[in-house]
């Protein structure tokens, strides 16, 4: 029986499992980098092993150091979550070579299926060696690992080059393994995939189906069991593929099967040899803990010979720290406060937490399950849209938005959904009257005597900035002690709390405050803008500022001060949260100044060059 179990990983996957292993009794160690050290999933661990150092090669990916952990601690089993070290080896060998539990597949059908290039020649599909016109587009991806990381779309061999080497470089640094591989790219396919269960005696379970088609940088955003509007035929396929793949390497416990699927043909992708981010939607379907599960199947316990029976649909949605707006840019900062009643919610933060800029930005992952399709959107859809996320910039509009836009509420969607709807899913739409509640709000909040004055005065004026526009409220007193806006009738006004009425609707705004100039009403946020400007603030026309803090890791071959460039013209790269993103030359001319190298590390809002224009 397993009395102990180390998670080698963090974050949002590292408390899912410790969720389950408190319910079974079981004790936890968590391991930690140095910027995790007070990170929720060291909290919340029984024991937490430091792993000295910030960037996930020499904390998170030393299997090395983790296997010396588990011992240290006096775990009796190691869980790898998910990503990291879930689909090595060489890791899930070191784990039984130090007379530990390895809750995962032998680490035979993790060699034969963690390379993508492998996979495919056991499911007998080659890779593109030579690449040409005719093969346009196609798709690099990275040969060790998954996530979006280390993938690129090609659609002119003049780009070829490029992508790869970005490719190789984004896969060194999050996988430690540079190599990828070349596969055409299906135009509006669907990704859909296979969550696979198999125990030690022979059996294998394949779990339904999921769709995980909405995916921003290839990476998922929204996710749902069972696939929609899936023919029969297409899901037994589907589902014949997938145990023929697991028999084929006798894997055991976990995994899934991912595909394309065009039309009714499916195109086989890879297989993950791990617990998927994605599984809670599976897990409310099937009403199981696919945790639990690898636990026992750790044990030695055996499947009952058929799955239970799939009950309803269930929708996951990945909420993240960015701006969809600008190219997805993850954004830094305190949580102040999540909440979100209705539905699961699975996160790695607390209110207070700090999200930084060395690991992924999502912050938690929101699972609705309901008897049907359209009730589990409406369930979720209306729990994003009424959730408290006080903290950074997040996607939570463009997830609401998603859900119930037409082409997925119809689940007509494919993978090229957001190459197609971005803009219209990220147009701003900010309240009108949040200015005016915040005013209010911070009005009563900062009266000397806790309430109105009780005197007629001259109209007050608050500035905000709400969705990259300035904003200005204005209001005064009465002589009765009320407020009367421009065309609002303000019935109520504390700290916390302001009731306006508009043509005879009143609405009700939450308030809530953080530090000098940070306000959140109801979903908006504002900042609230000085008064006077400060003139250090002020850039030169064509100045690029970093729009995030990380680490500058490529410039432009042949970039020099003086060189010509052409606006929206890649100048440098920066990595941050795992990926890397391009800054791009702000308009045609001469690159006057360039402030920055590789290996810089930057902050945001720090000057990185400048471009005279022409």
């Amino acid at each position: 029986m397993i009395t102990s179990v180390l998670v080698a990983n963090r974050g949002e996957i590292a408390c899912r499992v410790f969720r389950t292993c408190r319910e079974w009794g079981i004790r936890t160690v968590a391991v930690h980098s140095d910027p995790d050290e007070n990170a929720l999933h060291a909290r919340v661990a029984d024991t937490a092993v430091r792993l000295p150092g910030a960037a996930p090669a020499e904390t998170y990916l030393r299997g090395d150091l983790i296997v010396k952990a588990a011992v240290a601690a006096g775990a009796d089993a190691v869980h790898p979550g998910y990503g990291f070290l879930s689909e090595n080896a060489d890791f899930a060998r070191a784990v039984l070579d130090a007379g530990l539990v390895w809750i995962g597949p032998p680490p035979e059908a993790i060699e034969a299926m963690a390379s993508k290039t492998r996979a495919k020649e056991l499911m007998g599909i080659s890779s593109l060696h030579e690449v040409t016109e005719g093969d346009l587009p196609v798709l690099v991806k990275a040969a060790a690992g998954g996530g979006g990381r280390g993938m690129r779309i090609v659609r002119r061999l003049a780009e070829l080059d490029t992508a790869l080497e970005g490719a190789r470089a984004e896969a060194a640094s999050a996988f430690g393994d540079g190599e990828v591989f070349l596969e055409p790219y299906v135009e509006n396919g669907r990704h859909v995939e296979v969550q696979i269960l198999a125990d030690t005696h022979g059996t294998v379970w394949a779990l339904g189906t999921r769709d995980c088609s909405l995916q921003r940088r290839h990476q998922k955003v929204i996710e749902e069991a069972p696939a929609p509007g899936l023919s029969e035929e297409l899901t037994e396929e589907l589902h014949t593929l997938s145990v023929r793949a697991a028999r084929a390497v006798d894997y055991v416990g976990a995994g899934t099967v991912e595909f394309l699927v065009a039309g009714d043909k499916a195109h086989f992708l890879e297989m993950n040899t791990r617990l998927q981010v994605e599984h809670p939607v599976t897990e409310a379907v099937f009403g199981l803990d696919l945790v639990a599960e690898q636990i026992r199947i750790a044990e030695g316990r055996t499947l009952a010979q058929d799955p239970p029976r799939a009950r309803g649909h269930a929708i996951e949605a990945r909420l993240y720290a960015e701006d969809p707006a600008s190219d997805w840019t993850p954004q830094t900062g305190t949580l102040h406060r999540l909440t979100m009643p209705g539905v699961r919610l699975d996160t790695g933060y607390e209110d207070g937490d700090d999200i930084g800029v060395h690991y992924d930005p999502m912050l938690a992952k929101a699972v609705a399950h309901a008897p049907t399709r359209a009730e589990a959107i409406r369930r979720l859809a209306g729990a994003l849209e009424r959730a408290a996320i006080h903290g950074p910039l997040t996607n939570r509009d463009l997830l609401v938005r998603s859900l119930r836009h037409t082409e997925f509420a119809t689940a007509a969607m494919d993978t090229g959904f957001y190459d197609r709807h971005l803009p219209d899913l990220t147009a701003a739409a900010p309240d009108p009257h949040a200015p005016l509640a915040a005013a209010l709000a911070d009005a009563h909040a900062r009266s000397r005597f806790g309430g109105w004055r009780n005197v007629p005065s001259q109209p007050q004026t608050k500035r905000y900035a709400m969705a990259g526009e300035e904003h200005e409220a204005r209001y005064h007193h009465t002589r009765g002690g009320g407020l009367v806006a421009d065309g609002v009738r303000v019935v109520h006004a504390d700290a916390g709390v302001v009731v306006l009425e508009v043509d005879g609707v009143q609405s009700t705004f939450e308030v809530a405050r953080y530090g000098d100039d940070q306000v959140y009403v109801n979903t908006t946020t504002l900042t609230a803008l000085p008064r006077f400007p400060d003139p250090t603030t002020q850039h030169a026309p064509g100045s690029l500022l970093a729009p995030m803090p990380g680490t500058v890791v490529r410039i432009a071959e042949g970039l020099t001060e003086g060189a010509a460039v052409q606006a929206g013209e890649p100048l440098l790269w920066l990595e941050a949260m795992k990926m890397e993103h391009k800054v791009t030359a702000p308009a045609t001319g001469v690159l006057s100044a360039l402030h920055t190298a590789p290996g810089q590390q930057v902050e945001p809002g720090m000057l990185l060059a400048v471009v005279q224009p022409a």
